[in-house]
C-alpha cells in the first residue's frame, strides 16, 4: 500500500480516523468505551487503499471486528475489499502493522459473536434487523514476510 489511504466517506468516521492517526492512536483509541483501531484495506476496483475505524475486540493475539454496517442489507464495503484482497494494515493505538482478515468459520462465529456483542451490545440490534448473517472478522498480525508471500501466491 503505496498510497495515503483514502478515509471514510462518513464525516465522522473520518474525523475519528484523523484524531487517531494525528494523535498516535492516543486519541480516538476509545469510541464512547468501546476500543477501536484502524483497518486499511486494498479496494478491490480501485486498488487503492481505502481506510476506516472499527470497534475491535481480541481472542488471544488476534483481533475480531464485526462488519455490520449498523444492521444495514449489504455487507460494508471494506469487508468486501478483504475478501478480495486480505492483506490489511493495522492500527493499534500506537501500534501500526502487517495483517492477514478472514471472515470467522461458522465454528468460530458464535464464539466471536459473543465476545464481540459483550463490548458493543448493539451488534445483537444490528443482527436483528439486518436480512444477513453480520460477519465477525478474524485479524491477525502477519509473519514477517513468508505468509505475505504465501498469500501472494494463492491470489
Amino acid at each position: 500500500m503505496s498510497h495515503e489511504p483514502i478515509d471514510s466517506p462518513t464525516t465522522w468516521v473520518a474525523d475519528h480516523v484523523k484524531k487517531y492517526v494525528e494523535s498516535g492512536g492516543a486519541h480516538g483509541h476509545l469510541f464512547h468505551g468501546a476500543p477501536t483501531l484502524l483497518i486499511t484495506t486494498t479496494g478491490r476496483r480501485s486498488g487503492l487503499p481505502r481506510r476506516t475505524a472499527l470497534i475491535y475486540g481480541r481472542d488471544g493475539e488476534r483481533y475480531l471486528v464485526v462488519a455490520s454496517n449498523g444492521g444495514a442489507a449489504d455487507h460494508p464495503l471494506w469487508f468486501h475489499n478483504l475478501l478480495s484482497q486480505p492483506r490489511v494494515r493495522v492500527q493499534v493505538g500506537a501500534d501500526v502493522f502487517d495483517a492477514v482478515a478472514r471472515p470467522a468459520t461458522s465454528d468460530e462465529r458464535p464464539r466471536m459473536w459473543e465476545i464481540m456483542a459483550g463490548i458493543w451490545p448493539h451488534y445483537t440490534g444490528y443482527q436483528r434487523k439486518a436480512a444477513r448473517e453480520i460477519p465477525v472478522v478474524v485479524i491477525e498480525r502477519a509473519a514477517p514476510s513468508r505468509a505475505l508471500d504465501e498469500l501472494d501466491e494463492q491470489a
